[in-house]
């Protein structure tokens, strides 16, 4: 099934703007969290078929949220691409251990962005 709905999770107001924008202009319906409490009461409560998250944030970070998503058996379906200035190997492969399908360094590049979400859909 084709991805419609998608959540963006940044504390950045500036980062969800721009990735509000690429991705409504493509033709998707995004919703936006500032952290991860906020996006963990989003996706119960508007299942999203595509998580973009932000690891460095207040409260819990990206690699917990995703963690957490991955383990519950209600949002383990739904897919996650993490988006962050962390651009360490070790990152990409922790991000990928907690349950993330893949993973993007900003500055996020549209281009590749709209190509990994149509890889996963």
């Amino acid at each position: 099934m084709a991805i419609q709905k998608i959540l963006v999770v940044d504390d950045s107001p500036t980062e969800r703007y721009f990735l509000t924008d690429v991705l409504v202009k493509n033709g998707f319906s995004v919703s936006t969290a500032e952290n991860g409490e906020e996006a963990l009461s989003k996706i119960k409560a508007d299942k999203p078929q595509l998580i973009l998250m932000d690891v460095v944030m207040p409260g819990q970070n990206g690699f917990q949220i995703t963690r957490a998503i991955a383990k519950d058996p209600d949002t383990q379906d739904v897919p996650v691409i993490i988006c962050t200035s962390k651009n360490q190997e070790t990152d990409r492969i922790w991000g990928l251990r907690q349950g993330a399908r893949d993973y993007l360094v900003k500055p996020i590049d549209p281009a590749e962005l709209l190509a990994k979400i149509s890889a996963l859909g």
